[in-house]
């Protein structure tokens, strides 16, 4: 898809794209640059905005809407396990009874709980936003299976250690390092760049003040001395904006670094977000309180905190425990 221009048709100013071979003008009724850059986009948004009420089309026009969100980048995946199933069919046509039959099919190809349930939920974002924008009368009811459990495994400081040590290129230590000491999620950390590491200070800001999307556990934390040193080594090498870099470029995924190097310690099952919720638990075997561990982890609500962590802790329902001797 080409991006929209401005241009002008006899002192008018004009919208203009390509589709193709062929080049797409519309007027946009003013002579007024500015009011002609605030008509534009929404004008492009309908104008190419795909016809018709199945499915691929409301998705499509889901994509072109949220265009530039990160979950757009996702759906693309989901997509090709949904559009094959649901594609052809009108969106307020979708039943329980399909549902049903997709997550069976995806069960028998051996996909998991949760991943049925993230894909069936782009589905229901996508027919939710078609009932607000009035493309389709009602949004169907989308049964999903059940959200399962936050997996529980999590790594000991030895097991870090030695995962560091195995870990078979720099930013794979690097980014080890970063998201155990900071907490910090898989796109936080990838994502973070040198202008929020604040040395002088010793605190990295997760979250990027111009991103204005929403984005789930992104604080502002401190720098302990064996990260400090880290970043310190780190900075002095760095070719790119980005704390995590790799042939003079961003990192996209250290999925497959990291699970390499959990392979060599006997700990298949290590990923990016088992480090975070090793950090977690770490603060929590140390006595830290719920409320504090909530803050560094940039959860807005400590209850969830409490409900996932709170066992960790030292003292946990001890106390009550003591109680029930006999």
């Amino acid at each position: 898809m080409s991006v929209w221009r401005i241009t002008r048709l006899q002192g008018e100013y004009c919208l203009t794209w390509d589709e193709g071979d062929i080049r797409r003008r519309y007027r946009l009724g003013t002579n007024d640059p500015k009011e002609a850059a605030r008509r534009a986009p929404s004008r492009y948004a309908e104008l190419t905005r795909p016809k018709g009420s199945a499915v691929k089309d409301l998705w499509a026009s889901y994509c072109l809407d949220k265009a530039g969100r990160s979950v757009v980048t996702t759906m693309k995946f989901t997509w090709k396990a949904l559009g094959p199933h649901f594609g052809e069919k009108e969106g307020e046509a979708v039943s329980v009874a399909d549902c049903r039959s997709y997550t069976e099919v995806r069960r028998k190809a051996g996909r998991a709980e949760g991943s049925i349930h993230t894909e069936l939920g782009h589905l229901r974002s996508v027919l939710v936003w078609a009932h607000k924008q009035r493309l389709i009368t009602h949004a169907p009811h989308i049964e999903r299976p059940a959200k399962p459990d936050p997996k529980e495994g999590y790594l000991t400081r030895p097991e870090v250690s030695r995962l560091m040590d195995a870990a078979n290129s720099p930013h794979i230590k690097l980014a080890i390092m970063l998201m155990i000491a900071t907490g910090a999620r898989n796109a936080a950390a990838l994502q973070l760049t040198w202008d929020r590491v604040d040395f002088a200070r010793r605190m990295i800001q997760l979250r990027n003040p111009f991103d204005k999307e929403r984005r789930k556990g992104r604080a502002t934390v401190p720098v302990n001395d064996s990260l400090l040193a880290a970043l310190e080594a780190a900075k002095d090498g760095a070719l790119t904006p980005y704390v995590i870099e790799w042939a003079g470029g961003p990192v996209l995924s250290i999925k497959k670094g990291i699970k390499t190097a959990g392979g060599a310690i006997g700990r298949p099952d290590a990923s990016p977000h088992m480090l975070r919720h090793s950090a977690a638990v770490w603060l929590a075997e140390d006595g830290h309180s719920m409320d504090e561990i909530a803050q560094f982890l940039g959860h807005e609500n400590s209850r969830i905190t409490f409900k996932t962590y709170a066992r960790y802790s030292p003292g946990y329902l001890r106390r009550l425990a003591a109680s029930l001797e006999v």
